[in-house]
């Protein structure tokens, strides 16, 4: 019998091999190319529609004064879209990502409808034409990208459409290449199985242990992938011959599959590498970022300005904390601890003291191994007004002050315990190289839910993303989604 992609997930899991899934429901059909470039190009089209519809209303209030020019935007727009990739199918679409090349290709657009009215010679304005249908499609563009990323997030996270995906190695880059699509379903790759030379080593040091079969060997991938019926194939780190890779990703660029492939010096790649061609031979161009350099200088002015700005406006909340803090409980109204910032050197890092004084009788606290510290630890003694600071965050409104000192930037990594930097440094692959840059009030890693007693290993990840790929636009957006987490419980 036939398998639906739900029935894979456990299939995979436990069943033999050789399961076979041939059958599809129309919530897993929507998300493979063409139809996922198709909606896509609907839907642009019908914001773009509204747009001229609702600037032609408001310039002269009929659609038939102006004649047909206008409506000229609508290729004109989705051409734009498609010459920047916005139609090119990616493994997570973020609004953030997209808002800003979805509206330059709205305002190129508006520019070239502007020339082709000016050189047709029109008997009305071009230009208050062309003004409101710039400003009502920026407007529309904007919501209808926002509502498809949300609703591909849904299908994929609420429903399960994932594609059946094949990872081509059994090591531990490829145990956490399954590990990561598990944790974020968002990206829509559901892995099916591993090929390999070997069964699956023990990858139990990459994170949990592996629950995926062992489909076979690259040289059988044809039938394997015809057998699975998978869509994707990402090839890891597998000890095998290059022509037998070279094989299997030809084999499956011909049964339609899209093929992702791990790059060797992957923590050395980030998103703006390029690359050139020497010849027929490839070249991968990689950008540095230098924590030391004006950029970063740079960031620390506009973290001091923004940060004194923010907190002339947070100065009656902050003043009514203190009030709070001090009538909760004895003791003092901020609480220092020792942490870790740039370059391996300690300072105090401040909070507003949520937990009332120590008692003889509360019981030491354990943590456990590859859990950051943090969030509760032992016996619970925080106080009311704590509860709630710590659930919204604004405990760690203090650390403005420390940004304002030059101990800490606005974004970053999060600083650690000394005790603890020593610890971690032995144990956690890269961990050291968080301390290039400063440390932040808030991050790339806890905006992604690394918070609290969370894998320290997961946010060193994170945070040497976040370095090798820092941009302004990049701490632009972790602050929003600063923003939107702490809307939600950050503690029970």
């Amino acid at each position: 019998m036939p398998k639906t992609l739900d029935s894979l997930r456990t299939s995979s899991r436990a069943a033999e091999a050789d399961t076979i899934v041939d059958t599809r429901t129309l919530v897993d059909r929507l998300r493979v190319d063409p139809w996922h470039s198709a909606i896509t190009v609907a839907v642009d089209v019908l914001a773009a529609v509204v747009a001229v519809v609702a600037a032609l209303l408001w310039y002269s209030g009929s659609l038939t004064e102006t004649g047909w020019l206008p409506w000229l935007f609508l290729p004109l727009l989705v051409g734009i879209l498609a010459a920047k990739s916005m139609y090119r199918r990616g493994l997570r679409r973020n609004f953030l990502d997209e808002i800003g090349p979805a509206e330059t290709a709205v305002a190129f657009a508006s520019l070239a409808l502007m020339v082709s009215m000016f050189v047709a010679d029109t008997d009305y304005r071009p230009s208050a034409v062309v003004l409101r249908i710039w400003v009502a499609s920026a407007a529309t563009i904007a919501v209808a990208r926002l509502i498809r990323v949300v609703v591909q997030r849904l299908i994929r996270t609420r429903y399960g459409s994932a594609a059946p995906t094949i990872v081509l190695g059994n090591d531990p880059i490829a145990h956490q290449l399954v590990s990561r699509t598990r944790q974020f379903p968002e990206y829509g790759l559901l892995p099916v199985g591993y090929v390999g030379e070997a069964p699956v080593a023990d990858l139990s040091s990459a994170g949990d242990p592996a629950d995926l079969p062992h489909l076979g060997v690259p040289s059988n991938f044809e039938t394997i992938a015809r057998r699975t019926a998978a869509e994707e194939l990402i090839v890891a780190f597998a000890p095998t011959e290059d022509r037998e890779l070279l094989g299997a990703i030809r084999t499956a660029h011909r049964l339609g599959m899209r093929v992702w492939v791990v790059p060797r010096l992957y923590d050395a790649v980030g998103v703006n590498a390029r690359v050139e061609h020497i010849g027929g031979l490839p070249l991968m161009v990689l950008p540095h970022v230098n924590p030391k350099g004006w950029q970063f200088a740079l960031k620390g002015v506009l973290d001091r300005v923004l940060t004194a700005f923010g907190l002339l406006l947070l100065s009656p909340v902050f003043l009514t904390l203190m009030l709070l803090v001090r009538l909760s409980s004895p003791g003092p109204i901020f609480f220092k601890q020792e942490r870790i910032g740039r370059d391996g050197l300690p300072f105090d890092c401040l909070k507003f003291r949520s937990m009332r004084p120590p008692r003889a009788s509360d019981a030491e606290f354990e943590r456990k191994a590859g859990d950051a510290p943090g969030g509760v630890e032992g016996v619970d003694r925080r106080t009311r007004v704590g509860k709630i600071m710590r659930q919204t965050s604004m405990d760690e409104l203090p650390q403005l002050l420390n940004v304002l000192r030059g101990d800490m930037s606005l974004v970053g990594p999060r600083p650690e315990r000394p005790e603890y930097v020593d610890l971690f440094e032995m144990q956690i692959r890269r961990y050291g190289e968080r301390h290039r840059v400063k440390a932040g009030v808030t991050g790339w890693a806890q905006v992604h839910g690394l918070r609290g007693q969370t894998s320290i290993a997961d946010r060193a990840e994170w945070d040497n993303y976040y370095i090798e790929n820092w941009s302004v636009w990049l701490d632009v957006k972790i602050l929003f989604l600063t923003v939107l987490a702490v809307l939600k419980r950050a503690e029970d």
